[in-house]
């Protein structure tokens, strides 16, 4: 697998005198500050019972969906969703092996079978305000039909996910199913993967900055703050990208940034 981007050899030298003379391939990574716990991205440094917030106020954390996958959640829902208004969207790429390996109902279903051969797989792509962010907005919505669900296939790792992402955030965008798919295509199209994540055949260790760094690099127009990356118990979850409604670029989000993981370093588990 082609490495992360390595540090000049300066650096390690200093590190190898600190060290003592570690020269294992963990220590060519930068590190961020230390700390010692994990972070959830949606739990880092959030009250656990926010207030609600006006859906026309600023600044949105993203949302993180309840099953599948299931991640507990303590950001604020906007009042009163109204269908096609909301300020930006947030793409979601869920990395699968990380998913599969801490999903607490044990990995079932065919995303997590060896030989499912999936890196980053579209998790949502979510409707947000810049404070909050609207969901399940319209209960009378249809099931998509097997034609919008067709527009989805490749991109979800499961139907299953395609039908409840479409449920909870697509009826938030204003835009019948297939349309909504569509949108989730060209957005997923925009978002150039790392090198570094293609083919990973042995398990990684880096740190949270180093991901952020290569979606940078192979992104020229995501620059900091406008990304996050998720992880549970030490493990790769996801990345999320925040993108102007239109989805033509990507676009600054402060607290979406600031809720990236925290860890020292997180564990990149190989693609099954």
């Amino acid at each position: 697998m082609p490495a992360f981007k390595r540090l000049p050899v300066a650096f390690f030298a200093a590190l190898f005198a600190v060290a003592g003379g570690a020269t294992t391939a963990d220590a060519q990574f930068r590190r961020p500050p230390a700390r010692h716990d994990d972070c959830v991205l949606d739990r880092c440094g959030q009250p656990e019972n926010p207030a609600p917030a006006r859906p026309s106020a600023p600044d949105a954390a993203p949302d993180a969906d309840a099953s599948p996958p299931q991640q507990g959640s303590v950001f604020r829902r906007g009042s009163s969703p109204s269908t096609g208004r909301f300020d930006f969207y947030v793409l979601s790429l869920s990395w699968s092996s990380g998913f599969c390996s801490t999903n607490e109902r044990g990995g079932s279903g065919s995303q997590c079978q060896i030989g499912s051969n999936l890196g980053f797989v579209v998790h949502g792509l979510w409707p947000q305000y810049e404070r909050g962010f609207p969901s399940d907005c319209d209960a009378s919505a249809r099931p998509p039909t097997r034609a919008a669900l067709d527009v989805a296939k490749g991109l979800f790792p499961e139907e299953g996910l395609a039908r409840y992402e479409w449920r909870k955030h697509g009826t938030c965008s204003g835009k019948p199913a297939n349309e909504y798919f569509s949108d989730v295509k060209f957005a997923r199209e925009k978002v150039r993967i790392p090198k570094e994540f293609e083919n990973l055949k042995s398990e990684e260790r880096v740190g949270p900055s180093d991901i952020t760094r290569a979606f940078e690099e192979a992104n020229p127009r995501l620059r900091p703050g406008m990304m996050a990356v998720g992880c549970v118990r030490g493990v790769l979850q996801e990345v999320r990208i925040c993108m102007t409604k239109d989805l033509r670029d990507f676009r600054p989000c402060p607290e979406v940034a600031r809720n990236s993981c925290r860890s020292r370093e997180i564990r990149v588990p190989p693609i099954r």
